[in-house]
């Protein structure tokens, strides 16, 4: 009786960790993402070859839901400025329970600024 009424909790509990790692290992891979797409566009890569690498970097990610926004755009860039590059992504809650407690949707945002070179 007394595991039956834990059981509940247990399961929540276990599934709120495996979705908590997604939704990090998510982070970190736009992470990386933005940090290589911001490496490629300090030594004189246009805006193409950052989206490209920003990509690649976020491939085991949905790419429809991976957002960059990079500032200055390439016509505006020159030796010394500070280049950005912001990638945002919304994670797609699996979970249906957490799903309805948070809402569906999470949006992370990873941002790297660099100095061109």
């Amino acid at each position: 009786m007394e595991f039956a009424i834990i059981l509940p909790v247990l399961v929540f509990i276990f599934f709120g960790i495996i979705e908590f790692g997604l939704i990090m290992n998510s982070y970190i891979v736009i992470q990386s993402a933005s940090r290589e797409g911001a490496r490629v566009g300090i030594v004189g890569g246009t805006d193409g070859d950052i989206l490209n690498f920003v990509y690649s970097a976020a491939s085991n990610l949905d790419r429809n839901r991976i957002t960059v926004n990079i500032n200055p755009n390439e016509g505006a860039r020159k030796s010394g400025d500070t280049l950005t590059v912001e990638v945002r992504y919304d994670y797609n809650i699996l979970m249906p329970i957490i799903r309805n407690i948070l809402g569906g949707n999470i949006r992370l945002r990873a941002k790297t600024s660099m100095r061109v070179e």
